[in-house]
C-alpha cells in the first residue's frame, strides 16, 4: 500500500503534501527534521492521508492535491477527513 498525506506545521500552519510507503515513518522523518524542506518548520502533524493500492496512483493523487494550490480547498478535504493521527 502507497499513502498521499498532508502535514501541518505548528510553527507556522503550513502545509506539505507527500506520498510515501510508511506513513508512520515519513511523519517521523518530517518530525527528526531529516528532510531539507520540511525542517525548518516542524513540528509536524499529520492532518490527512489516502491509501493506494500502486505507488502510480499515489504519485498522481499527489500531483493532484499539489496543483490545487488553494489552502480552503486542502481545509476542507482535512475536515471531511475521518482518518486518526499517526505520531
Amino acid at each position: 500500500m502507497f499513502f498521499v498525506y498532508i502535514i501541518e506545521s505548528a510553527l507556522d500552519d503550513s502545509f506539505y503534501i507527500g506520498q510515501t510507503k510508511n506513513l508512520t515513518k515519513r511523519v517521523e522523518y518530517h518530525n527528526e527534521g531529516l528532510s531539507k524542506y520540511t525542517s525548518k518548520k516542524k513540528p509536524w502533524k499529520l492532518v490527512y492521508s489516502e491509501e493506494f493500492n500502486t505507488r502510480t496512483e499515489a504519485i498522481q493523487r499527489e500531483r493532484f492535491l499539489k496543483n490545487q494550490k488553494n489552502r480552503t480547498f486542502y481545509k476542507r478535504l482535512i475536515q471531511n477527513w475521518s482518518g486518526s493521527s499517526v505520531g
